[in-house]
């Protein structure tokens, strides 16, 4: 593909309250075995983008160690490949980046040492499958100066939470407007954009030099009326993992068939790191139904409608019911969880009971003191 990739993965986002103290969102686990940058960086590869940067910032840690071997998505290669960028102190900058075209501008090396004609920027916070070879015809077809990939949300969608856009009958954008407290239209931006390498750092540039960080207010919005600025739809799946409701009807929409169909049986495939863990384990008195178990799990009590994500223990007698349990975690015997998020790496007690009520989904996070003295 004539086109090279940037993963915007650095920012940090309060609605996931405590989920996000530990990791970055780009780095939340999702279905199981896979993490949100996944989607992104497996769509990229399966496009034939051969050369990505990830740019990172957030209680990085743990997606960067996710992204310490680039083979699981097919990045391992003699040309191009993938790129982890970081915020650096140099001669003439000390700064941490200040928004998502700031991000763009401490590594405008990478943009310029590059030869593709064309760039494919996205959000690594979504979950989604899209081939950017047919955006890219599609760009090309426009001759569009920038393309953005929009949906049209269902009717009750909080809209406050996305950059609406309004087109004319040719898909041009006449309007957008970012987090609108009255939405206009139920068509939002999906956070992808294509452009032309160059393009993008001439504007890059001129936003330094008027001081201006963030990609979507001071180069999309800004040059809506100046650019030829095209809305490309798209109509299948895709979610946005922007709060903590999201995160978690996210992992409840994969206990439906026909999306674990979409994303695990039809081509092209996810990817992600894959970790050296047994087949999960049933053990005598273990009930489970309508659920995803991960590889590592063991299971004793009853799973309904829920989601075990990898190396996690359900003990004897317990109940767990429309929930997401993360990554290694330990839940004593007699434990009774419902509509709850259980953080990674916790121990829940025995006898413990939570349960998110009034329809709101509880975070629980306990110490976990199995390696404690």
């Amino acid at each position: 593909m004539r086109a090279i990739g940037i993963v915007l993965a650095g920012g940090n986002n309060h609605r996931m309250r405590e989920l996000s103290q530990k990791r970055a969102i780009c780095a939340m686990p999702v279905a199981g075995s896979y993490r949100s940058i996944d989607f992104t960086l497996s769509n990229m590869s399966n496009s034939h983008v051969q050369k990505v940067a990830v740019l990172t910032q957030y209680n990085a840690r743990s997606l960067n160690e996710h992204l310490s071997s680039s083979k699981w998505w097919d990045f391992g290669r003699k040309q191009g490949g993938l790129y982890v960028l970081t915020p650096t102190v140099t001669a003439d900058n000390s700064n941490w980046y200040r928004g998502t075209a700031d991000a763009i501008y401490q590594n405008l090396s990478f943009l310029r040492n590059s030869h593709e004609p064309y760039v494919v920027v996205a959000s690594g916070d979504c979950v989604y499958k899209m081939d950017f070879n047919k955006l890219l015809e599609y760009h090309i077809e426009k001759k569009a100066d920038i393309t953005i990939v929009c949906r049209e949300m269902e009717p009750g969608t909080d809209m406050e939470r996305f950059g609406t856009i309004r087109m004319n009958e040719d898909y041009r954008v006449e309007e957008y407007e970012e987090k609108p407290l009255q939405a206009k239209t139920n068509t939002i931006s999906c956070g992808i954009y294509v452009m032309r390498r160059r393009q993008l750092i001439e504007m890059i540039e001129k936003c330094a030099e008027e001081d201006r960080y963030d990609f979507v207010r001071d180069i999309l919005i800004r040059y809506r009326g100046v650019k030829r600025i095209y809305g490309y739809k798209i109509r299948d799946y895709w979610r946005n993992i922007a709060s903590v409701e999201d995160y978690f009807y996210t992992n409840m929409d994969f206990l439906k068939t026909e999306v674990r169909d979409y994303f695990f049986n039809q081509y092209p495939d996810i990817y992600s790191k894959v970790d050296d863990l047994p087949p999960a384990k049933y053990n005598v008195g273990s009930h489970v139904r309508n659920s995803l178990i991960s590889s590592g799990c063991i299971i004793n009590g009853v799973v309904e409608n829920s989601v075990i994500f990898k190396n996690s223990f359900i003990g004897n007698n317990c109940v767990i019911k429309n929930s997401v349990i993360l990554n290694n975690v330990y839940i004593g015997d007699n434990t009774y969880i419902e509509n709850c998020i259980v953080e990674s790496r916790g121990t829940i007690r025995t006898n413990s009971r939570f349960v998110g009520e009034n329809g709101k989904i509880r975070i629980v996070v306990e110490k976990n003191e199995r390696y404690t003295m």
